[in-house]
């Protein structure tokens, strides 16, 4: 038995506030890791610290809260909730008025509108005159959108908690029915990212594919972390408006 399960046996069984400060400096690169995966979306409006600091709360509430015996490894759950602490802090410091929302659907619902008119995405003006705003309101528009995804996608999860786990757990066999629809599903996504340019496929490829953090992309392409950070949520906005009827699915 490896020296972190011994930890955990005898935390379990005594709840011992000094095993507890054990587990949560062993397990505190994991908060490091989802900050690091979270930055991208809210690199404009907080500090990397603060996401870390809210994040631990979530890694302690893990540890509190954590049940071995239903077969879900540590990591998993508390990546889960240190993602949702995070988020709740965001959400806490209302950064995205209710309005918002409802324009942030009006950018996807005139981006997915336009590229099929056009034949070919559409270009920050020709947003901007279908949305009757500035250039500049639509680009800010566009930015913000990565944090309302954000925080949408969290509440998705946290509505669907022992769904999005139980593949975890056991595997689901999906109907044919279920299993068309999400072949069809990934056969869409697919066309959409390859319509991408190529700085925006290889920011969703290295972010989403290969679990780069925005650091480690920002090195990687010799770009800075606010570059990074705008080419993912512009490429965000327009796979979002080119899925179309399946972004629920997604993107909740």
């Amino acid at each position: 038995m490896t020296s972190i399960e011994n930890v955990w046996q005898e935390y379990i069984a005594n709840k011992s506030p000094a095993l507890k400060e054990k587990l949560i400096l062993h397990y505190a690169p994991l908060v490091k890791y989802v900050a690091g995966r979270l930055i991208i979306h809210v690199g404009q409006h907080v500090e990397f610290d603060d996401l870390m600091g809210y994040g631990i709360f979530g890694l302690i509430d893990a540890i509190e809260k954590y049940d071995n015996k239903k077969g879900v490894k540590f990591e998993t759950y508390a990546s889960f909730r240190i993602r949702g602490a995070i988020i709740d802090q965001i959400r806490m410091m209302d950064w995205v008025p209710r309005t918002h929302r409802q324009k942030n659907k009006q950018l996807e619902k005139a981006y997915s509108q336009l590229e099929e008119q056009l034949g070919r995405p559409p270009t920050d003006g020709e947003l901007a005159e279908r949305l009757e705003i500035s250039v500049e309101e639509t680009q800010e528009l566009i930015r913000k959108s990565s944090v309302v995804s954000l925080i949408s996608l969290n509440e998705y999860m946290e509505q669907n908690y022992e769904t999005t786990l139980a593949p975890l757990v056991a595997n689901r066999s999906e109907s044919p029915e279920e299993q068309t629809e999400i072949n069809e599903l990934q056969d869409i996504l697919a066309q959409s990212i390859d319509k991408l340019t190529e700085k925006e496929k290889l920011v969703i490829t290295l972010y989403y594919y290969e679990d780069l953090t925005l650091k480690e992309i920002s090195s990687i392409m010799k770009v800075t972390e606010s570059r990074i950070s705008q080419i993912h949520t512009g490429a965000l906005a327009k796979l979002k408006g080119r899925l179309g009827r399946f972004k629920s699915a997604l993107f909740a």
